[in-house]
């Protein structure tokens, strides 16, 4: 049996930016991104829930299964690497990873509940939570309430491209869901991150627009209203920047680059990145690891992962 979810059929939601099309009719209507790339019936909103345990255990669910998917794109490095994800009936608290646990054993049973204080008040206390993450993660969540989620791993190619501190070019459309203010670098290192000063500092590097950030010497963190958000760009800008690196080992040779102009790259960034599109766009991996693991992730609470139906 699905979670018990209220619907609303093709939803817009805050951040769903609409653009106009014309019908048969020569009538302009207003769709949103997601309605524009569903040819014939839309592909459903982000689900709303009929109670917090149920929209709980979707969360941890799919927080589970976002790291299942990381695991799968080699994103691991030790006991590096965490996700947090804001409860959605105490705001002021975030489930996270345990340290020391492989991405691709986690269940969503797993998962530590922490507050801003650094205490842990929920979920799996056989473990501790990660130290610095918790310092990263919390001062992120406190300046950026449009926040739920947020990730940070040590991937092969986004620790590669932080040695440059420099943003990632446009140059292709994938790339261009982290168009402008949409993409950050923190361009400080001063080693793990064990003060509360620098998870500020690095908080307020993201800005209020931010979706992704290259960490100078460190790495990539990306945020989102959602889990499947959060963890679609991740995975996006580690390949981006494996993109970026191979381009631009072959511009070194003498084979100039063509960049997206800034007019096409705000197209794709508004046509692409609104939080119904992202969320989505995770969800053909989460439904993969749901099959390769046959649910062994889930909450017990929540009988189906992915969108009824589909």
């Amino acid at each position: 049996m699905a979670p018990s979810a209220l619907q609303v059929e093709q939803p817009v939601t805050p951040q769903t930016k609409q653009i106009a099309t014309r019908s048969k009719d020569d009538v302009v209507t207003e769709l949103t991104p997601l309605q524009a790339i569903s040819q014939g019936v839309c592909l459903p909103g982000i689900p709303l829930f009929s109670s917090y345990d149920k929209h709980r255990a979707w969360i941890l669910s799919h927080m589970a299964g976002a790291f299942r998917v990381f695991a799968r794109n080699n994103l691991t490095e030790g006991m590096s690497g965490h996700i947090s994800v804001r409860d959605p009936e105490h705001p002021h608290t975030f489930w996270t990873n345990p340290l020391g646990k492989h991405f691709g054993l986690l269940k969503a049973s797993d998962m530590v509940l922490v507050d801003y204080s650094g205490a842990v008040v929920g979920g799996n206390q056989s473990r501790p939570a990660n130290a610095a993450g918790f310092l990263i993660h919390s001062a992120i969540h406190k300046a950026r309430p449009d926040v739920n989620a947020a990730c940070h791993c040590h991937g092969i190619a986004g620790k590669a491209w932080s040695a440059f501190a420099k943003p990632l070019e446009m140059i292709n459309q994938d790339v261009c869901y982290l168009y402008g203010e949409a993409q950050a670098v923190y361009e400080d290192f001063g080693g793990v991150v064990f003060t509360e000063e620098e998870g500020v500092r690095l908080a307020a590097a993201l800005g209020p627009k931010g979706k992704g950030m290259v960490l100078r010497n460190h790495g990539l963190l990306t945020v989102g209203g959602t889990v499947d958000e959060a963890a679609f760009l991740y995975v996006l800008m580690e390949r981006s920047c494996d993109v970026q690196l191979r381009a631009d080992a072959a511009a070194a040779n003498g084979i100039p680059k063509v960049l997206v102009d800034d007019e096409a790259a705000a197209y794709t960034f508004k046509m692409a990145s609104d939080a119904e599109s992202l969320y989505w766009e995770f969800q053909p991996d989460l439904e993969y690891e749901y099959e390769m693991s046959n649910g062994a992730f889930k909450h017990p609470d929540c009988d189906e992962v992915v969108w009824p139906g589909y």
